[in-house]
């Protein structure tokens, strides 16, 4: 019997393998790319320095991308984030999917990262938005909005350049998706009204979380799951030898288009608050790198390999900025704190996580962390 998660649940064939296998020295989600996979550290840079020129040299820029929204996103950056994904969870084995809820591990592994993106995560970006910022309200509540909101996009990218397990990770961003949903707005009432400050204007409404969910998730998956199932009933080696080598730069080049037009949007804002962008920068950073740091650390504890470790932690250490950014936007408006802060969130998770891929690939070689 064959599994839509071979690291989570292994026949023996997959388990003999997986027993033989240390994470490669170029683990990436885009191998068949060459150049642009070895050299993705200078195109995301180059992306950033582009959007940066743009929304500073060419004032209209701003603007202009702010002009069409959808799902209180810019439109731009929505078509962004669905074709970063579609390339991605077009790879997901649907059609087995069922056989991975069969299983005990499965459970476990979901049960672990339920407490650490709702319990531990979201309280521990509370905590450093007071240490950090203790007289800025408007700041520290979009930043609580950043840490509340988990991870149903980039998390994908994250996981296939560092050698994660990509459809395990599908299923934690699926279940995300349904617990965010749920529990998004009363945790950002709980954080900010209630703990924070009791004549805040909070009110996040559970039918825009589900839109964007539903947007940014439901669109991709819907569209994923249709090609995979129709296309690939059709001839499964043209699906699998052709047409996702074709789709799989797609990825990489969302991925590439996002920054520039995140960059570009907020490139002004970004330079002529330069004080409140390095004030939440810090906790930003510190927050990154304690939550990846954290459950890499307890998941090598507990004996995971070195695939699930990875996706746990990337899962853990991802935001969902576009439903942050949509809710402090509707809110606040779009000239607020909390929307600054909301939108300094992706430019600092896009430099922080993509050194953190490169520098959990290196521990995973130095300590032949089997897969």
């Amino acid at each position: 019997m064959s599994s839509a998660i071979p690291s989570v649940v292994p026949d023996d064939i997959e388990r003999q393998q997986i027993e033989k296998e240390i994470v490669p020295d170029k683990v990436s989600a885009f191998k068949g790319l060459g150049w642009l996979d070895r050299f993705l550290a200078i195109w995301i840079l180059l992306a950033m320095a582009i959007g940066i020129l743009l929304g500073n040299f060419v004032p209209s820029t701003g603007p202009a991308l702010e002009k069409g929204q959808f799902v209180g996103v810019s439109a731009p950056i929505a078509v962004g984030l669905l074709v970063m994904m579609y390339p991605i969870l077009c790879k997901v084995q649907y059609e087995t999917l069922h056989l991975a809820f069969k299983t005990k591990q499965l459970w476990i592994q979901v049960g672990f990262s339920i407490i650490v993106n709702w319990i531990v995560a979201p309280f521990l970006m509370l905590g450093l938005s007071w240490a950090f910022l203790p007289d800025e309200g408007g700041l520290r509540e979009g930043l609580i909005l950043v840490g509340v909101a988990r991870c149903i996009a980039m998390v994908l990218i994250w996981t296939g350049l560092a050698g994660g397990d990509s459809q395990y990770c599908a299923i934690l961003v699926a279940i995300n998706s349904i617990l965010q949903m749920v529990l998004f707005a009363p945790i950002s009432v709980l954080f900010i009204k209630v703990i924070s400050d009791p004549d805040s204007r909070i009110t996040p409404s559970y039918s825009t979380v589900a839109t964007s969910v539903a947007a940014f998730l439901g669109i991709p998956l819907a569209a994923a799951i249709v090609t995979r199932l129709a296309i690939r009933r059709i001839s499964p080696t043209w699906y699998d030898q052709t047409f996702i080598k074709w789709i799989a730069p797609w990825s990489l080049i969302g991925l590439l288009y996002t920054i520039i037009v995140l960059f570009a949007s907020q490139g002004h804002r970004v330079v002529h608050q330069i004080v409140s962008v390095v004030r939440v920068a810090a906790p930003l950073i510190v927050y990154f790198f304690v939550i990846f740091s954290l459950t890499l650390w307890v998941t090598h504890k507990l004996g995971f390999g070195y695939k699930l470790a990875t996706t746990q932690s990337f899962t853990a250490a991802s935001n969902n900025f576009e439903l942050a950014i949509a809710v402090a936007t509707a809110t606040y408006g779009a000239n607020s704190d909390q929307a600054l802060a909301a939108t300094v969130g992706p430019l600092i998770e896009v430099p922080v996580l993509l050194g953190l891929v490169y520098v959990v690939r290196w521990i995973g070689n130095k300590r032949q962390w089997k897969a």
